[in-house]
C-alpha cells in the first residue's frame, strides 16, 4: 500500500492564520517546515489572534517574494501589499501569549504593526519566533522534545487527498483542503487509514503520526470571503461520524526529523501502524 501513496501538496502559512500558499519543495526543521507559522500576530494585551475570533483574517492573503512574503487584502486593493522578510531583527522584544504558553518574541517594523491595523480596523502586532525560543510539544505525547512554532500544537499536520473526498460525498457544498490548513497533503490509500499510521517517511524524511487533528470553528469559515457557514459546515458533518475523545478529528498531526527536504511527488511509505 506505501507505494500508491504520493506527496501532492506542501503548504507554508508564515503568519499564522492568515492565508498561506503551495510550494514544491521545503525544508523540513526542528519545529516544523521552514518559515512555517514563525510570524504571529497578536493583540494589544499581547495575546495571539486567530481566525477562530476574527475571521477576517482569512481576507489577508500571503504571497512568497525575495527572502520574505507579501500580505494583502482581499477586498481592499487600494492598500498596496506589505513586505515582510522571512526573520525579524531582535531590536524590540516583547511576551506573547499563545493558548497557555508564554513566549518571548520579536517585533515587527512599525509600520508593519501600522498596515495592519489600518488593514483589520483594530489594533494589532506583528511577532516573530526567534530560532532561540523554546516551545515545545505536549511533554506526555513529545518523547523526543520536539518544539513547535506558533502553530496550535505539532509542527506538521498531514491530511490526505482521500479524506477530503469522502467528506465532500457527505456535504450538500463541498469545501476545498483550505479550510483545513495542512502542511503536508498525499494521495492514494483509504481515507482515514492515516489514523492508525505511526511511524513514516515521505522520501527519505522520518516522520511520526501523534494524534488526531481536532477540528474547531475555523473550518467553517470561506477562506476567500471570510464568510462563516450558516448551517456549520464542514464541522457539524464532520461531527457525525469523526467523534472521539479529544474532538471532532479530522488530519494527523506529526512530529519529524530536526532536518531534510521534502518535495512533491515524494514517495510516502509506511513503516509501522499503531
Amino acid at each position: 500500500m506505501s507505494a500508491s501513496l504520493t506527496l501532492t501538496g506542501l503548504y507554508l502559512y508564515p503568519v499564522k492564520s492568515l492565508g498561506g500558499y503551495a510550494v514544491t519543495e521545503a525544508d523540513v526543521t526542528t519545529r516544523g517546515l521552514r518559515h512555517d507559522r514563525r510570524w504571529l500576530l497578536v493583540d494589544e494585551r499581547n495575546r495571539f489572534l486567530t481566525q477562530r475570533q476574527r475571521p477576517e483574517l482569512a481576507l489577508l492573503t500571503v504571497a512568497p517574494a525575495h527572502n520574505g512574503f507579501l500580505i494583502s487584502h482581499r477586498q481592499r486593493p487600494e492598500l498596496l501589499p506589505l513586505f515582510i522578510p522571512f526573520a525579524a531583527t531582535p531590536e524590540r522584544t516583547l511576551f506573547v501569549t499563545i493558548w497557555d504558553d508564554l513566549t518571548w518574541a520579536w517585533r515587527a517594523a512599525p509600520e508593519a504593526d501600522e498596515w495592519l491595523t489600518e488593514a483589520l480596523g483594530y489594533p494589532c502586532r506583528l511577532v516573530y519566533m526567534s530560532d532561540m525560543v523554546r516551545r515545545a510539544v505536549d511533554p506526555e505525547l513529545n518523547p523526543e522534545d520536539q518544539l513547535v512554532s506558533f502553530a496550535d500544537s505539532y509542527p506538521f499536520l498531514l491530511i490526505g487527498e482521500a479524506a477530503l473526498a469522502d467528506l465532500n460525498t457527505r456535504l450538500a457544498e463541498p469545501v476545498p483542503m483550505n479550510r483545513f490548513r495542512p502542511n503536508l497533503v498525499f494521495s492514494g490509500g483509504q481515507p482515514y487509514d492515516d489514523d492508525a499510521w505511526e511511524n513514516f517517511q515521505i522520501g527519505d524524511v522520518p516522520f511520526r503520526a501523534v494524534r488526531g487533528c481536532g477540528r474547531c470553528v475555523l473550518t467553517t469559515i470561506d477562506q476567500q470571503t471570510a464568510r462563516k457557514s450558516p448551517a456549520g459546515d464542514p464541522l457539524r458533518t464532520l461531527a457525525t461520524y469523526r467523534k472521539a475523545q479529544n474532538g471532532t478529528l479530522f488530519g494527523q498531526h506529526l512530529t519529524g526529523a530536526p532536518s531534510g527536504r521534502l518535495r512533491v511527488g515524494d514517495a510516502v511509505t509506511v513503516l509501522s501502524r499503531k
